[in-house]
């Protein structure tokens, strides 16, 4: 576990030192504040029954710095190891593979939670001036954070994924990003074609995660997506490793 806690510890680090690890957490508090702003701007002009969590984060300013953050995290985790040659100093360590993949994908895991914690602060501050009666959504935190939490974590492995094919951040991005795009917005694609077909909907709806984030908001929580997004990031962070076991032994 000593190994372990010390790869996790170098993939934090890491972050820290790099400058875009500080641009990203910049542009996207700022994003997210703006977003919540306007959304309390919305209330403040006309009553509404939903809450100010469905408000927040059932729209389309959620979505774009949320999409956007997962290339930008994830892009350096294993193409800049590959393009410095550093991966190679690290496999000849006392370590495993499945050691240095899983805290490499928890480093970066752990970075997305950062990126999440100030908004933290913005409901405790909207909970603590309108008070229960008036936010009425104390539940509702928390399914939410357990949503982007396990949706980070999905992603997240995309991303780890993306980055273990290729020695180019550039196109480790946009790998992750048109993955993380197709199954944000493939789901959409019954509504597209006009299928009426209520049993195709709602196959599509299940892996929608626009709909999982309406029904957690709401306080709603499904043990489907719950199943959905723990098994697909057992699956991308297990096909990252063949992948980094792969280059490692062609190397």
């Amino acid at each position: 576990m000593k190994t372990f806690f010390t790869l996790f510890g170098r993939e934090v680090k890491s972050f820290f030192y790099s400058p875009i690890a500080y641009v990203v957490l910049f542009y996207f508090m700022l994003l997210a504040g703006i977003n919540f702003w306007f959304q309390i701007q919305i209330v403040n002009g006309y009553p509404a029954e939903l809450t100010i969590v469905e408000i927040v984060f059932a729209q389309a300013l959620f979505w774009f710095p949320f999409i956007l953050s997962f290339p930008l995290i994830t892009m350096r985790v294993y193409s800049e190891e590959y393009r410095m040659g550093t991966l190679e100093t690290l496999t000849t360590a006392p370590v495993r593979d499945w050691q240095i993949v899983i805290a490499k994908f928890l480093g970066v895991l752990f970075f997305y939670c950062i990126l999440w914690a100030p908004s933290f602060i913005s409901f405790a501050t909207f909970h603590r001036i309108t008070g229960d009666s008036a936010a009425n959504s104390a539940g509702a935190y928390w399914t939410t954070f357990l949503l982007l939490f396990l949706m980070g974590m999905f992603f997240c492995s995309v991303g780890c994924f993306a980055s273990a094919l290729t020695k180019d951040q550039i196109i480790a991005a946009t790998i992750s990003f048109s993955v993380i795009l197709i199954c944000v917005f493939l789901p959409f694609l019954p509504m597209v074609m006009n299928i009426t077909s209520p049993a195709i909907r709602d196959i599509f709806a299940y892996f929608s995660p626009v709909q999982h984030m309406e029904d957690f908001s709401k306080g709603i929580i499904d043990s489907r997506p719950i199943a959905w997004y723990v098994s697909m990031t057992a699956l991308m962070t297990y096909l990252t490793l063949q992948v980094f076991q792969y280059r490692k032994w062609k190397a």
